[in-house]
Parts: C-alpha cells; sequence; structure tokens
C-alpha cells in the first residue's frame, strides 16, 4: 500500500472521514468512512472505493470518541501494511480574520481557533475535537488545519461589510462565508466537466442541513449568503438563516430570553425544524402530509432562489447554476421548486434528468446551464494536506 493522508470532517452529529493514497499527482481515495454519533452508541463503518465494508467498530455515547480513534489509527495503520499515514487533515470551520491557508496545527494554533469558537458555536468546538484526540494518540502525527472560511477570504468591500460603525470592521467582524471547501471542490469540477465553465457567472448551492449559495467565476468566490458565522443567509436545518435585527432585540427585550437561550433558538430550534414542528430533515418533511411541513420546504426554496437572484446581482448575470450538498445533489423535488421560480430567468429544466439527479439538468432551450456536482470536502482536505506537507520537507 502507498502512503496516505487521512481526511476528517466532523460534524455536530456525524464525522466523515476518507483515507487517500498520495503517491499520484492528485490524491486518490482509498476508503472512507462516517462515525454515526446519533445512536446510543457512536458506530464506524468504513467501506472501500467500491463501497465494500472494510471495517466496523462501536462504542457507548459516554465513553467519548477517543478509543474510536485509536481503533481508526490502529486499522489504518494495519489496512497499509507497509505505507505510512503522514498526516491527518482536518476540516475547520471558522479561520477568522488570521488564517486564510491551511495551517499545521501547534499548540498556539488550536488556542487562536478555539477562542473563534463564539463565531461558530455548533461547529468549532466539534471541529477541534479530533485534533484534540488524535494528538493524544499520536503526537508526532502532523495535522494540518483547512478552513471553511479560506475561499472566501479574499473578498473585500463591499461584499464583505456590514453596515455597522467602521470601529467594528476592524476588530475583524465582516462577512467571512462558510462552506468553502466544498465550493473549492466544486470549481475545480467545473473545468474538468467543460473547458468553458469556470469562465462563466455560476451560482453554487450547497443545500444540506447547513445551506449557503457562492457567486463564483474563474474558480474564485466573489460574493456569498452566509456571513461572520454559519447563521446567516438561507433557511437550514435547525438554524434560521437571515433575520429581521428587530426580531432578535424583541426576543432579548420583551421575551426576556437569555443569550444562551437566543443562541439555542436560533442555532437549534429554527429552519426547517422550527417551522415545520416536526423536523430538521428535509427527506421526512418531503415526505410529510403536515401543511407546517409543506410551509417549510416553501420558505426553504423561496428563500433559496431569491439569494440566488443577489448572487447573480453580484455576478452581473447568471449562466450557471450548480446544485451540491445532500439535499441538492438527491432531491429532485427541491431542485425543481427552487428553478421553477428562476423560471422567468430563463431556467428550464429537463424533467427526466432532474429525477434522475444526472448531472446536466437543463433542457435544450434552458438560457441557463444546470447542474449537479456531487461534493467532496474530503478531496479539498486531502490536497491542501499534501500541498502543505511538500513544503513542510522543502523548508527541511
Amino acid at each position: 500500500m502507498p502512503d496516505a493522508i487521512l481526511a476528517v470532517n466532523a460534524g455536530s452529529s456525524s464525522i466523515k472521514l476518507a483515507v487517500f493514497a498520495v503517491t499520484t499527482a492528485d490524491p486518490t481515495l482509498l476508503c472512507s468512512g462516517l462515525l454515526d454519533a446519533q445512536d446510543a452508541a457512536h458506530r464506524l463503518v468504513i467501506h472501500d472505493a467500491s463501497g465494500g465494508t472494510l471495517f466496523e467498530a462501536q462504542q457507548p455515547a459516554d465513553d467519548g470518541r477517543k478509543g474510536l480513534y485509536s481503533e481508526i489509527l490502529r486499522w489504518i495503520e494495519s489496512y497499509l501494511s507497509g505505507g505510512k499515514l503522514l498526516a491527518v487533515g482536518h476540516r475547520i470551520v471558522h479561520g477568522g480574520p488570521d488564517f486564510s491557508e491551511p495551517v499545521e496545527v501547534t499548540l498556539e494554533v488550536l488556542d487562536a481557533l478555539d477562542a473563534l469558537t463564539p463565531l461558530a458555536p455548533l461547529h468549532q468546538g466539534v471541529c477541534l475535537a479530533p485534533i484534540r484526540s488524535i494528538a493524544a494518540l499520536r503526537p508526532d502525527l502532523p495535522q494540518i488545519a483547512c478552513f471553511d472560511t479560506a475561499f472566501h477570504h479574499h473578498l473585500t468591500p463591499p461584499v464583505s461589510r456590514f453596515a455597522i460603525p467602521r470601529r467594528f470592521e476592524q476588530q475583524g467582524i465582516r462577512r467571512y462565508g462558510f462552506h468553502g471547501l466544498s465550493f473549492e471542490y466544486i470549481a475545480g469540477r467545473l473545468g474538468e466537466i467543460a473547458q468553458d465553465l469556470p469562465g462563466k457567472r455560476t451560482v453554487v448551492a450547497h443545500l444540506g442541513n447547513g445551506a449557503s449559495l457562492c457567486a463564483m467565476r474563474s474558480g474564485r468566490s466573489v460574493d456569498t449568503t452566509m456571513g461572520l458565522t454559519p447563521l446567516d443567509g438561507l433557511v437550514m436545518g435547525t438554524r434560521c438563516g437571515a433575520i429581521d435585527p428587530g426580531v432578535l432585540l424583541y426576543l432579548l427585550q420583551e421575551q426576556k430570553l437569555s443569550a444562551d437561550e437566543l443562541q439555542d433558538l436560533l442555532y437549534r430550534q429554527s429552519g426547517l425544524l422550527g417551522v415545520s414542528g416536526l423536523s430538521a430533515d428535509m427527506r421526512v418533511l418531503l415526505r410529510s402530509d403536515s401543511a407546517a411541513a409543506r410551509e417549510a420546504i416553501e420558505l426553504f426554496t423561496l428563500r433559496a432562489s431569491r439569494e440566488i437572484v443577489a448572487m447573480a446581482n453580484t455576478l452581473e448575470g447568471l449562466e450557471c447554476l450548480v446544485f451540491t450538498g445532500g439535499i441538492g445533489e438527491h432531491s429532485a423535488e427541491i431542485r425543481q421548486a427552487i428553478c421553477a421560480r428562476l423560471h422567468w430567468l430563463g431556467v428550464r429544466l429537463d424533467e427526466t434528468a432532474n429525477a434522475a439527479s444526472a448531472q446536466t439538468l437543463h433542457a435544450g432551450e434552458s438560457k441557463i446551464d444546470v447542474l449537479v456536482i456531487p461534493t467532496s470536502e474530503e478531496t479539498s482536505i486531502a490536497r491542501h494536506c499534501k500541498a502543505r506537507l511538500s513544503t513542510r520537507v522543502k523548508s527541511t
């Protein structure tokens, strides 16, 4: 087996893992897994590139995840059978103003990233926990932080600016944007699909439990819907997205919510879950006969289509719309509902292609290309790690 990199993509309820060989110019996927923490026991399953099961493990939730990481690392070292695990790369949601490119994790870096937790309270701590666990198990194994905000780091005013006193902007309060590792992967895939696609005025819709849009041209972000935190923009599974600030003042002043209660409300009780009163899972809502479920779906698609037009305004036109993320890749009904609201722009779907979640969805008469491109944040992480390791070798 060749030398390899482990990519870790930690979420609030699950962690995606992927092992990539680094013998070729581009990292090659060897196997991938999912650590599911929603059940009473944490369950890990790793599959090979063709879907066959290679490894399974389970551990009581109250034992934490350190034991599972120990099993993962032991299994990977055995699986590589002569190859070496060179590094572990991690998706870190918030890089703040200082982290604009991947960085090897040190205690100082870890402390700096931990200090950004208030800007992504649902995510940052979850992203940093695997780093601590692996460092305790393999202190000499390099770990590399890859940032979701980095793809948007170059955004400048007016796109990056809030209309508040300038002194706050000087303190780092600005629009950062997120899902950057996903958008970066899609930017690369556009050029692989067709030579002319990267130059087109493109909006990428990353739609999942977390959701955001990116206006993109020539492989670069020019605008995005999330701001200082991953709370902004579209309606999400449990997050409200953009909201009248007066609502927040009312909840604080008149409803007497504490700051912690308001944070929990906005991050964990709102979005699809809050409007439907049923579930944050779009699949559940689509199967439901509940009027409230349909209203939640309608709000989701309305806000997505409205923000697509806003992104098109920044781009001064729209030539390509890409759907990605769990909902974007798999839900034909959601794609159809969003595109129906964009009919006036000249969007036309091929119903058969959309039902099959084909790569190309637009009908022949459509004025705008519509694509489905599965994302792979883990691939972006592996690429960054390989590049960082190359730099590390040259500097020693």
